[in-house]
């Protein structure tokens, strides 16, 4: 965590200073259990535990379980033979999985269920040979471990601007898949694009953007129409909270920022401004939100409302290895995971 600055100042504006916050933010069900997974790991099979990649795109949830004795790593390679290690919710490819096993490692698969969804679709539609157009950005892990589900029968599409170079030998059995974390926005204007080039493009037999990402986004599209200024807390790796900035700007908000950190905050982006709108992507723990709150309180917003667009519930078992406790007895938290409220950091 950064330096903490001097608090923010209360400055006077023209108006009543307030706060809209937006509701869903926050953690999603698939980042609770990954997190989770990964804890209990800790619990079970004591430190270190390796993790390959982030467990989830966010610094703080990130450097508090490197505290707890995870060890987050690149690439299977790097885990001493026999270890155990965590796939991190953004998914893999059959070939990590391979090497996992070749290393003789223990793995646990952390993959979010609406990712391997995903991956399962993939292999159907390269089984039954369609061509796969794949709406994500070249790099991401979740694209990565799509792609190498069917790498013979997948083209990537980074964005709208990609589609006039798409080239597609036979067109007849064309569907389109995305990863799951994009903007819902941009990637209907993308498929919309894709079908004017191939009317015959398939849809995939349900949505890919996974319902944290489109819920995020419906709340702070209401937020922004009211803030002059939105801030988002995440972290700059987190394809969801990126989006959630652009789509701030996009639905009239005059200026949005991302931090990690309250801290981040600076004392110039308050100038003039009234009304603050306040969100978090779907991998930030709520107490970073609540921090946000209490500097932004220092600086006079102290009323508080928010904006609730939807109600979410739904909670994801977890890996089979890790529904027991290290006694081997069943684990309560093992049939869905754990709501987190301001408790943990």
């Amino acid at each position: 965590m950064p330096a903490r600055r001097e608090k923010l100042k209360d400055l006077p504006v023209v108006g009543h200073k307030r706060v809209i916050l937006a509701a869903p933010r926050g953690y999603c069900a698939g980042v609770d259990r990954a997190v989770i997974a990964v804890e209990k790991a800790l619990a079970n099979y004591g430190a270190p535990i390796y993790v390959r990649k982030q467990i989830v795109h966010n610094v703080h949830v990130v450097t508090t379980l490197e505290a707890q004795g995870a060890i987050f790593v690149d690439e299977v390679d790097e885990v001493p033979e026999g270890s155990t290690v965590v796939f991190s919710a953004h998914g893999v490819s059959p070939a990590v999985v391979k090497a996992a096993a070749d290393r003789e490692l223990h793995a646990i698969d952390a993959t979010c269920p609406l990712v391997t969804k995903v991956h399962r679709e993939a292999t159907r539609f390269a089984r039954d040979n369609y061509q796969i157009l794949l709406i994500g950005h070249d790099g991401h892990e979740e694209v990565e471990g799509t792609m190498g589900h069917a790498p013979e029968r997948t083209i990537l599409v980074n964005s709208p601007a990609d589609v006039p170079n798409i080239v597609v030998e036979n067109t007849d059995n064309l569907v389109w898949l995305s990863q799951t974390t994009l903007s819902v926005d941009e990637t209907m204007e993308t498929v919309r694009l894709l079908r004017e080039r191939f009317p015959t493009l398939q849809d995939p037999p349900s949505d890919d953007i996974c319902y944290a990402t489109q819920n995020r986004q419906v709340a702070i599209k209401k937020v922004a129409g009211e803030a002059e200024l939105v801030i988002v807390v995440g972290s700059a790796n987190s394809s969801n909270t990126v989006r959630l900035v652009d789509v701030s700007l996009e639905n009239g908000a005059k200026a949005a920022y991302r931090v990690d950190y309250a801290s981040e905050i600076k004392q110039e982006w308050l100038d003039g401004v009234s009304t603050v709108g306040v969100t978090s992507g779907a991998s930030v723990p709520e107490v970073l939100v609540q921090e946000v709150l209490a500097d932004l309180a220092d600086a006079g917003y102290g009323d508080v409302s928010s904006v609730v667009t939807a109600e979410e519930d739904l909670m994801f078992s977890l890996p089979k290895e890790l529904r027991t406790d290290a006694a081997g007895n069943p684990d309560e938290r093992g049939l869905g995971g754990r709501n987190r409220k301001l408790d943990w950091q």
